[in-house]
């Protein structure tokens, strides 16, 4: 199934589209050294095959774990000699070009630099790291997304229905919770969710049935896993962020962990439930623990920092951490009860002593005027200073919870 030219490519449109840079320069049929850089089975070795085919150029694969000095050689002295005998380019691929070491990768360079080859390196690790800087200035390196749920679609529909190269010839149905199991467990992998479709149609073809029907249970016999039903879109993933969010409200560090957990193995971006953390961390904790925010806010970047799987341990300290914490909306009351006010009078006259007077005029005109400086109080406090407009006088927006009160009086002593 693997695509042979740019229209049955799947993915990748920030570089493909109009306008963007592998279609500019396709489209002036030339093609500079690059490095790919993206996660497995997002395209790069069709990507590079396909670019070769749009500038007439020979396709030369070399792996970086099994190839050498004398491998990189020979690729380039029939590099030479097809330029000269034909005057046609070579692409010399380079699969995980970051295993290549220092004196293989330096092997490329004077002949990436006169033009013998276009090189074209792949590699699931930062280039910046993993190829030295001679080579890594002489390519573009481009970055390569995983694929969405949307472009596995295509790639497991296309498959299904394809009877010279893919599954079309052979009867076979698949239901739509079995793609969405494919999908789900594929996570972004092309390659991944064609393996596994095919494993799950040969068992469904095992049953005898006419046609068969490739089921969840087909796929999780695929993928030797049971897979979490949950739909990151739908009605469950709102049903279950909810419960979470409950969870955590109700104080029950147990079911909050469950329902993360249920989120994260059913495909949830860990990033959305890390959100949803810190709004909670304000929402609901606010000032009663104002440490909250400070624990979602690191679990989120240690997250950022170290990825998963080991990420669900920062995720899950601060899950834990949150709903233990006393817990007091007074963030969202607040807020709410001002901006009521704001939206009901517009913008009021403000009481003039708080206005800045950077100039005579303004002074002349009353701004500052009278402004007590409450560091010149005891207790740094004006007790009669006017600070809301006078139509809002004696407004109360902050009205602490028994738990701000109590955790401000815990941290004092």
């Amino acid at each position: 199934m693997r695509p042979h030219t740019l229209d049955e490519f799947v993915g990748q449109h920030h570089l493909l589209s109009d306008g963007k840079i592998l279609a500019t320069s396709l489209a002036q049929n030339r093609l500079p050294s690059l490095i790919l850089w993206g996660p497995p089975g997002c395209g790069k070795t069709t990507l590079a095959r396909i670019l070769a085919d749009e500038v007439n150029a020979q396709f030369h694969p070399l792996s970086a774990v099994s190839s050498g000095v004398r491998d990189i050689r020979d690729a380039v002295s029939q590099a030479d000699d097809l330029r000269q005998m034909l005057q046609q380019s070579t692409v010399l691929f380079v699969d995980e070009i970051h295993r290549f070491n220092k004196a293989q990768q330096d092997a490329l360079l004077p002949h990436v630099e006169d033009g013998t080859v276009i090189l074209v390196g792949a590699t699931t690790e930062n280039p910046s790291f993993e190829v030295n800087s001679a080579l890594l200035s002489r390519c573009k390196t481009l970055v390569l997304e995983a694929l969405g749920d949307a472009e596995l679609r295509t790639v497991v529909d296309r498959a299904m229905s394809d009877s010279e190269r893919g599954l079309g010839s052979r009867n076979l149905q698949l239901d739509d919770e079995a793609r969405g199991a494919i999908l789900h467990t594929a996570e972004g992998d092309a390659r991944t969710a064609l393996n596994t479709l095919e494993l799950a149609a040969t068992a469904a073809e095992q049953r005898g049935e006419t046609p068969a029907t490739i089921t969840v249970d087909d796929v999780e016999e695929a993928v030797q896993r049971r897979v979490i039903r949950y739909d990151k879109a739908g009605e469950e993933h709102y049903n279950t962020v909810s419960a979470f969010i409950k969870s955590l409200r109700g104080s029950d560090p147990d079911a909050a962990t469950y329902y993360m957990v249920r989120m994260l193995e059913g495909g949830e971006d860990p990033l959305f439930v890390l959100r949803r953390m810190v709004i909670f961390a304000s929402e609901d904790i606010g000032n009663a623990d104002p440490r909250a925010l400070r624990v979602a806010l690191d679990a989120a970047e240690s997250f950022r920092f170290i990825g998963m799987p080991e990420g669900v341990l920062p995720m899950t300290q601060a899950a834990v951490y949150l709903a233990c914490a006393p817990k007091s909306n007074t963030a969202l009351t607040t807020y709410a009860a001002a901006r009521k006010d704001v939206l009901e009078h517009g913008n009021l006259p403000l009481p003039k002593q708080l206005l800045n007077a950077p100039t005579k005029l303004h002074k002349e005109l009353g701004h500052g005027r009278g402004y007590k400086y409450p560091h010149n109080f005891s207790g740094h406090y004006v007790a009669d200073e006017q600070y809301l407009p006078d139509k809002l006088q004696g407004r109360r927006y902050y009205d602490p919870a028994e738990a701000d009160v109590t955790s401000r009086s815990d941290d004092e002593s």
